[in-house]
């Protein structure tokens, strides 16, 4: 018998094809127009049980710089639409933790720790990035969490916030439920780039 949660990553990714196969084209020529590199940007990541995959995101950087488009793809979350792929080659979920890089595992100490977030697959919306988790400690915490926690109803009420997140703004949705109360006074430096992996030592990229 298929696994809900996997009857459910396919049904979202069949729904995001329809929905979402007329935008590709145009965002990616709107990346090719932008600076004339490539559209995609592909990246090993570690995903479940600690085994490494690849990661395909439309790009958004070039140089170690944030390009116009890509700033507004960061913005609306648009960037992540190729992996879906990885959710159909069955390397990643819809809803789980954000997968890392060999790096990030190592410099966050978690070679052979938190082993609870490499036990589910990683997903594109993260309940650590949904509820604005901004040390390692907050986010290795809610990962364990939803592993523990994982239901077909918690999935989809995380795709239903990651999507308002992304059309509203991040920081606006936080800000109406009440998550970034004194964040300004506590915040952290963030990763110099998203795309290479770089990240704050305290803070888990995504």
């Amino acid at each position: 018998m298929i696994d809900p949660k996997r009857l459910f990553d396919l049904g979202a990714s069949a729904c995001a094809a329809l929905v979402f196969a007329p935008v590709l084209p145009v965002l990616a020529a709107a990346i090719a127009l932008d600076d004339g590199g490539p559209v995609l940007f592909v990246q090993e990541r570690i995903g479940h049980h600690r085994k490494g995959f690849r990661i395909v995101k439309l790009r958004t950087m070039r140089d170690g710089r944030v390009t116009r488009v890509g700033r507004w793809l960061r913005a609306t979350g648009l960037d992540e639409l190729p992996q879906f792929v990885n959710v159909v080659r069955g390397e990643m979920s819809v809803v789980g933790p954000r997968p890392l890089t060999a790096h990030d595992v190592h410099r966050l100490g978690w070679d052979t720790s938190h082993d609870a977030r490499f036990a589910i697959r990683p997903g594109i919306v993260g309940i650590a990035q949904v509820l604005g988790a901004r040390t390692a400690r907050h986010t290795a915490h809610l990962d364990a969490l939803y592993a523990r926690r994982a239901s077909l109803a918690l999935d989809a009420s995380l795709v239903l916030a990651g999507f308002v997140a992304n059309v509203a703004g991040k920081h606006r949705m936080r800000a109406v439920l009440g998550l970034d109360h004194g964040r300004r006074a506590r915040r952290e430096p963030l990763p110099a780039s998203r795309d290479r992996g770089t990240m704050a030592c305290a803070r888990v990229p995504t």
